[in-house]
């Protein structure tokens, strides 16, 4: 049963997270035809100090209250669950709002000191609201997930982002916008409206399921030990994703400083950074949102498992995603390399991204399944040695990076290397603490059958890429793709267990 409803939640969260990713996918799209390359570069610039902030104010807020959630809905014990969401949503209130504070005083400062771009003043100052917006939301979106009612959040989801994207347009056409920096500015208010859009649409669903659920009368805990239970588990997430966002972020925005050092000027490095971050791995990354789906479902189920001491479901369950999200991500990068042009000229209109594609597309495996293992730590209670892997991978990112980009011949392809070396690194670390709980074991004579199978798929697939006229793209390119997933889903299945 457990079984069924996990392949179900996953199902579910994966049709949401397509619908959700297909709509930020969109808006990936409309940004580069309004903004360009150098205004996609901007954009992204921007991004990671939102998402540092962000995990500055939330950092695994969302685990740690799903966690504490599920344990206390397995006992009926819906008293002490409104009491925790109440507390948690006052405290992370008052901290959230001090975090936007500061950063509206210092937004100046960071355009003229870090990001190195004053038109990104405005975007900073109106990303400000949204940290309260996006706090709040995650407590309650961990109240969904631990009660099993992921759909809610997905379907808001979804709602956020539609609504994003049609006011983003609504306002670019309307006020016929067309510098970069006013356009990105109207970006980045809109996000944060769609982020009060999603907290208003999260609270009116807690009000109704928290009506429907009658709480089992139980001894109340207090309040200071449900702000332990669950701080105890985010801090370290927290520090964890705060430290590893501080790093990526300098990362993101040491990148066009090492591109010119290597001789482009600074719109050519931006052009640089946007075909390959705002537009290359938005492609290769787009089935992630399947390992996210499980992920989200696995963390509270191995929680539950744990608390249990049931580890032969944890290790059964482990061991699924693990396959899972290395196929997946093998079977992107197979698809991505033999048709990088194609996807290219097909989502952005543009002729010069094969080559971004197809470098971004060599770390998919690796990266696809190394992100489930972060998830499985998290899920195991692992969140200390979470916190020391993330900086080590951290840090290595950011020598690497600061290395290879500013080597000419090299340039954004630095970052390729960059992704391939740390997602390898992140894990080789992270199984080394899970196998410590699980028994995780892999053939070799699996590996190399599937690597056999791999290069099979690729063939088939160029050839008819050679062969099909490039007059239909869209068949084309959605054809070649189908019968990508198909071709090596039966290959792995069926001829597999014959060659066996």
């Amino acid at each position: 049963m457990k079984l069924e409803r996990f392949y179900r939640d996953t199902i579910l969260l994966t049709m949401s997270n397509f619908a959700t990713g297909i709509l930020k996918f969109i808006f990936s799209v409309i940004l580069s035809e309004k903004l360009g390359a150098e205004g996609v570069g901007l954009y992204q610039l921007i991004m990671p100090v939102y998402d540092l902030f962000c995990c500055l104010v939330c950092g695994g807020l969302n685990i740690a209250v799903s966690r504490k959630v599920a344990i206390l809905s397995g006992k009926n014990d819906y008293s002490n669950v409104n009491s925790l969401i109440k507390i948690s949503s006052l405290f992370c209130f008052i901290w959230s709002s001090l975090v936007a504070v500061i950063l509206f005083f210092n937004s100046r400062f960071i355009s003229n000191s870090f990001i190195k771009d004053m038109r990104s003043l405005y975007s900073l100052e109106l990303i400000c609201p949204a940290l309260i917006f996006v706090t709040i939301s995650a407590i309650l979106k961990g109240y969904f997930y631990g009660i099993s009612k992921a759909k809610v959040p997905a379907y808001i989801d979804i709602l956020e982002k539609a609504s994003r994207v049609g006011i983003v347009i609504a306002i670019i056409n309307i006020f016929m916008l067309k510098s970069i920096s006013k356009t990105v500015t109207a970006v980045y208010g809109v996000l944060s409206l769609g982020e009060f859009i999603s907290l208003i649409a999260l609270y009116i669903a807690f009000l109704i399921y928290r009506r429907n659920l009658r709480p089992v009368y139980s001894d109340r805990e207090s309040s200071g030990q449900l702000i332990f239970d669950v701080f105890s588990v985010s801090i370290p997430l927290c520090i964890n994703s705060f430290v590893s966002s501080l790093l990526a972020a300098a990362s993101t925005l040491i990148l066009p400083v090492r591109l010119v050092h290597a001789g482009f000027l600074h719109s050519e490095a931006l052009s640089l950074i946007g075909k390959f971050s705002g537009m290359a791995l938005i492609v290769t990354s787009f089935p992630v949102v399947i390992i996210v789906a499980m992920s989200t479902v696995l963390i509270p189920e191995i929680s539950q498992n744990l608390n249990k001491r049931d580890y032969y479901s944890i290790e059964k369950r482990v061991t699924q995603v693990l396959k899972i999200s290395f196929f997946l991500g093998t079977i992107t990068m197979i698809i991505a390399l033999s048709i990088p042009n194609l996807l290219g000229k097909l989502f952005f209109s543009r002729n010069d991204l094969g080559n971004y594609i197809a470098a971004s597309a060599l770390s998919v495996p690796v990266d696809y399944t190394s992100f489930a293992t972060f998830s499985i730590l998290s899920g195991l209670g692992k969140q200390n040695k979470l916190l020391i892997n993330s900086l080590i991978v951290s840090i290595e990112q950011l020598i690497l990076l600061y290395v290879l980009t500013g080597i000419r011949f090299i340039n954004i392809y630095g970052y390729a290397i960059t992704l391939f070396v740390t997602c390898l690194t992140a894990y080789i670390l992270n199984m080394k603490e899970i196998r410590k709980v699980c028994y995780i074991r892999f053939s070799f004579v699996d590996m190399f059958i599937d690597t056999l199978l791999c290069i099979l798929v690729y063939l088939i697939l160029s050839i008819l890429n050679n062969i099909v006229p490039n007059r239909f793209i869209l068949p084309k390119t959605l054809f070649i793709i189908i019968l990508g997933f198909v071709l090596f889903t039966f290959a792995i299945t069926k001829i597999k267990d014959k060659l066996k």
